[in-house]
C-alpha cells in the first residue's frame, strides 16, 4: 500500500510527522485516532487529529497536501450534528421548532374565513 509522510501539529504529536496510509483515491483518512495506553492499566486515551489541506500555491490555488490538526476534548466527531452521512435520496431531518401546530412555510394563519 501507499503511504506518505503528513505532519501533525498541536496536541501531543506537535510537529511530528508520521507515515500515513493513503486510502483508494489517494488521501488520507479524514480523521486519525491514536490510542495511548494508561500507564495505571486503566482503559487507553484516544488521540484524534483531523485532516485539513496544508496550503495552496500562490498563483494556481493548487492543492499542496494534508496536515493533521488537534481536535479538541469536545470535538470527538461522534453524534456531532452534519457529520452522518447523507445520501441523496435520504429524507431530510426534521427541523427544529417545527410541530403539527407551526404554520407552513412562515405564512400568517388564515383566520379570517
Amino acid at each position: 500500500m501507499k503511504s506518505e509522510d503528513t505532519p501533525f501539529e498541536g496536541g501531543p504529536m506537535d510537529g511530528r510527522v508520521l507515515p500515513v496510509l493513503l486510502g483508494p483515491t489517494g488521501h488520507p483518512p479524514k480523521t486519525y485516532r491514536i490510542p495511548v495506553p494508561d500507564a495505571a492499566g486503566g482503559p487507553p486515551t484516544v488521540l484524534v487529529y483531523r485532516r485539513v489541506p496544508r496550503g495552496h500555491s500562490k498563483r494556481l490555488g493548487l492543492h499542496q497536501g494534508w496536515k493533521y490538526e488537534f481536535a479538541t476534548e469536545g470535538d470527538s466527531g461522534a453524534g456531532k450534528k452534519g457529520t452522518r452521512l447523507r445520501w441523496p435520496w435520504s429524507r431530510p431531518e426534521p427541523r427544529t421548532g417545527s410541530g403539527p401546530d407551526a404554520t407552513p412555510g412562515g405564512k400568517p394563519d388564515d383566520t379570517d374565513g
